[in-house]
């Protein structure tokens, strides 16, 4: 006979959602499982939006952006009430194993459900923002640089032909990774984010020398975080006298066709997520680490802030910071 087993996804949505989708009811399957969804997230565990999922819920959605079943943050969750309908739900379908795509805000909610109910759960880090501790990479991250790639190397080709600043701000909440990875990777003149503490005023002498050489355009990657793109706007044209123009990127980061490292990390983490719950694992989150997978438990992942990578910060540093800037 075989055992239940669901999966749903929780806060913002990710590329890399719907290949984890398919690759969890076929390994299900595959391991005698039976495969079920959870629509909307911890609001479907209240509102019993679970239902059987088999191979034609998952045909053509590993090419697809965003989640299938949809996702939500849950307030009613957060109510001890609302948590015992969900664990009703559940047991009523005979379940007493659940995979969360999220972030660590999920998988706390996790913790207390699976401590009042037993019933276990795997975490997949699953956020654009990188900044889940205690893993290197987060479900949809490489789709969303990706897609700033794309649009810093579209801006550029204006900022060129019109002798521009341009501003351009990413997601990441109280993060930088995707800032400071894309600023690298396009060759950004500028690169702001708030684990690097800099005054753009610093920069002022070097960006006069770099344009007396013949630069005639710059491109800045700012934070979300820090909450600052109109002023160093407005800064490029006071300092500098460069027309400037700001580019927030938004959610069009969160979405796309997911890229191929995306997809097979999807593989991968729902993959161990499954074996991981059949070995016996009860309230865990696979994480990615020095080019390897490990199972931390949710006090290492959600009770510590990230940090982004010190060599990362290091490279960030050596390229943008004021005193390194090359006249």
């Amino acid at each position: 006979m075989k055992s239940n087993i669901a999966i749903l996804c929780s806060g913002g949505d990710v590329s890399g959602m719907n290949p984890a989708l398919k690759r969890f009811v076929e390994y299900a399957y595959a391991r005698n499982l039976q495969p079920y969804f959870v629509r909307n997230g911890f609001e479907g565990l209240i509102d019993n939006a679970i239902a059987p999922a088999d191979y034609r819920d998952v045909a053509g959605i590993i090419t697809r952006g965003g989640t299938k079943i949809g996702s939500a943050r849950s307030k009613r969750f957060m109510d001890p009430s609302f948590r015992a309908v969900a664990a009703k739900n559940l047991r009523a379908l005979g379940i007493d194993r659940l995979i969360v795509l999220g972030g660590d805000g999920s998988f706390r909610g996790m913790e207390r459900f699976y401590a009042e109910t037993g019933i276990a759960f795997c975490g997949i880090p699953s956020t654009i923002d990188n900044d889940i501790n205690g893993t290197d990479y987060c479900l949809g991250v490489d789709t969303a640089l990706g897609v700033i790639k794309d649009a810093v190397d579209q801006i550029r080709d204006t900022a060129s032909s019109f002798r521009r600043a341009f501003v351009i701000e990413t997601m990441g909440r109280n993060c930088g990774y995707l800032a400071l990875i894309s600023a690298i990777t396009s060759g950004a003149e500028l690169c702001l984010i708030p684990e690097i503490p800099t005054d753009i005023n610093d920069y002022k002498e070097c960006f006069q020398s770099q344009i007396a050489k013949g630069r005639d355009y710059f491109i800045a990657i700012v934070s979300e975080a820090l909450q600052n793109s109109t002023e160093v706007s407005q800064w490029f044209e006071k300092e500098l006298g460069f027309e400037s123009r700001v580019s927030v990127l938004g959610h069009i980061q969160r979405g796309g066709n997911p890229s191929v490292y995306d997809r097979l990390m999807a593989y991968r983490f729902v993959t161990y997520a499954i074996d991981a719950l059949l070995e016996g694992k009860t309230h865990s989150v696979i994480c990615y680490t020095k080019s390897h997978f490990a199972f931390k438990t949710i006090d290492e992942v959600a009770l510590h802030p990230y940090r982004i990578d010190e060599e990362l910060l290091r490279l960030g540093y050596e390229q943008f910071a004021p005193s390194h800037c090359q006249m």
